[in-house]
C-alpha cells in the first residue's frame, strides 16, 4: 500500500522550499514509462509554471495541502477559466489539450496530478509562445499576474 502521511507533506515541503525551483515530487508510479502517471508535487509560492498543455491527456488536480490558482487559456492566452484549487473546490480534471498554468499560494502547499503515461516532456509547441521561459524575464510579473487575472482577460504583456 501507498501513502502519502502528513509527515511526508512537510517533508516534500521542506525539500520544495530548499530545491532552486521551488518544487519538489513524489512519485507515486514506479517508473517514468507506466501508463498512469501520479504524483504529489510540493510547490512553494515563486514556483514557475509557464502555461501549456498536454495534447495526449487529460489532468487531473487535487489539493493536499495550501491553495493553488489554476488558470485555463485559450489559444491566443486569454483566460477562459480561474478556480482556487483548495479554496473554490476540491478535484479538477482538465481535457487532453487544455491550456494551463498552476500557482501555488500557500507555503507547504501540495498538490496531488492524475495524468496518462507514460511521461513525456511537454514539446516546444505545447508551452504557451506568450509567456518566458523558466529562469527568463518576466516569470515574476506573470506569477503576479496569476493572481488576479479573471476569466475574459486579455493575454499577458511584460
Amino acid at each position: 500500500m501507498k501513502q502519502i502521511t502528513f509527515s511526508d507533506l512537510q517533508q516534500q515541503s521542506e525539500a520544495a522550499a530548499h530545491s532552486p525551483r521551488l518544487r519538489a515530487h513524489r512519485n507515486f508510479h514506479p517508473q517514468l514509462s507506466d501508463p498512469v502517471q501520479r504524483l504529489a508535487i510540493a510547490m512553494e509560492p515563486g514556483t514557475y509554471v509557464r502555461p501549456h498543455r498536454h495534447p495526449h491527456t487529460f489532468e487531473l488536480l487535487l489539493p493536499l495541502s495550501g491553495r493553488f490558482v489554476v488558470l485555463n487559456f485559450d489559444e491566443a492566452g486569454v483566460v477562459t477559466r480561474r478556480v482556487v484549487l483548495g479554496e473554490d473546490c476540491m478535484a479538477l480534471e482538465m481535457d487532453a489539450g487544455t491550456w494551463h498554468a498552476v500557482l501555488s499560494l500557500d507555503k507547504g502547499g501540495v498538490i496531488f496530478e492524475v495524468k496518462h503515461g507514460g511521461y513525456q516532456p511537454v514539446a516546444k509547441q505545447d508551452v504557451a509562445a506568450w509567456a518566458p521561459a523558466e529562469g527568463e524575464p518576466g516569470t515574476t510579473e506573470l506569477m503576479a499576474w496569476y493572481q488576479h487575472v479573471q476569466p475574459g482577460d486579455m493575454p499577458f504583456s511584460a
